[in-house]
């Protein structure tokens, strides 16, 4: 899991091709960008949404397996819980459909950061994510998931 400020996009050009590209279309993006999902590379897309932010997310943590995620928040806040999957006891059987398994935390206490204002989180397979909870209240927001291939 990484959790960083677009301001340090930089550092990641040798990371990662796809990682870095995600987070240039991250950081030319407008926040007035409609609901959707862009192609970015052949391996790379964008996924934005609007939703609101919850005191619990209803389905728990998830992880992926073909996919990692870079989530960043375009307008307003969100909360997400992290902790790696191996401290997790799965509730929701991986499903290739969705590429997601769920998870729960049971007799630990998971991370947390806040994701907006410049802020985006890195999740790769092993890191089970629990987005959507609001900071302080529920409040709407517009977000985008870049999705990149693993392989």
């Amino acid at each position: 899991m990484i959790f960083d400020n677009l301001s340090n996009i930089s550092l990641y050009k040798t990371l990662s091709p796809d990682i870095y590209a995600g987070l240039e279309y991250l950081k030319r993006m407008s926040p007035d960008i409609v609901a959707g999902t862009y192609q970015i590379t052949p391996r790379v897309k964008a996924i934005v949404s609007e939703y609101e932010t919850k005191v619990k997310n209803g389905v728990g943590f998830e992880a992926h397996r073909k996919n990692i995620d870079i989530q960043y928040i375009l307008k307003g806040e969100e909360r997400i819980a992290c902790m790696p999957i191996e401290k997790l006891a799965e509730t929701e059987p991986y499903s290739e459909e969705k590429d997601a398994a769920f998870y729960a935390a049971e007799g630990v206490v998971a991370q947390t950061m806040t994701i907006g204002g410049g802020y985006f989180a890195i999740f790769f397979p092993q890191d089970g994510h629990m987005p959507q909870l609001c900071v302080d209240e529920p409040q709407m927001v517009k977000k985008v998931v870049v999705k990149m291939a693993v392989e």
